[in-house]
């Protein structure tokens, strides 16, 4: 923002996740402790880990967000920098996928999703985990 002039606005629908007793931990790690609870969370977007949020709960907050963005953003370029599950959901809700479609993608650090959003609803991805800029 400071580089270009623009707006710089933190927006908390688009926060990571809550993984609550998962939180730092690693994947292994979680299937050590709670193998059970990691199953079921990988069966079901609306199971949460312990303490945590679901997947379900965290679309809901990331698409009243992004309604947000579209009403006061309309007809301008934005940029949301986020982390992995809120920039899934909003490729999820691009394509009007599943929500099971979150446990098929794969975003590598510092990776760049580009959606184009039309005001009578649908959108288009342009680009998924592009990482060209880090070579």
């Amino acid at each position: 923002a400071a580089a270009t002039g623009a707006e710089l606005r933190v927006e908390d629908g688009f926060r990571e996740t809550d993984f609550g007793a998962w939180e730092g931990l690693t994947f292994a790690e979680v299937g050590e402790r709670w193998p059970g609870e990691l199953k079921s969370w990988l069966a079901d977007p609306k199971v949460a880990p312990p303490d945590g949020e679901s997947f379900t709960a965290v679309s809901q907050r990331v698409s009243t967000a992004l309604d947000k963005l579209k009403v006061r953003y309309r007809h301008q370029t934005v940029v949301v920098v986020s982390h992995v599950t809120p920039i899934k959901l909003l490729v999820r809700e691009a394509l009007g996928a599943p929500m099971s479609s979150l446990y098929r993608m794969s975003l590598d650090v510092g990776a760049i999703c580009t959606i184009d959003w039309y005001d009578d609803g649908p959108a288009t991805l342009r680009s998924f985990n592009d990482t060209q800029h880090l070579s």
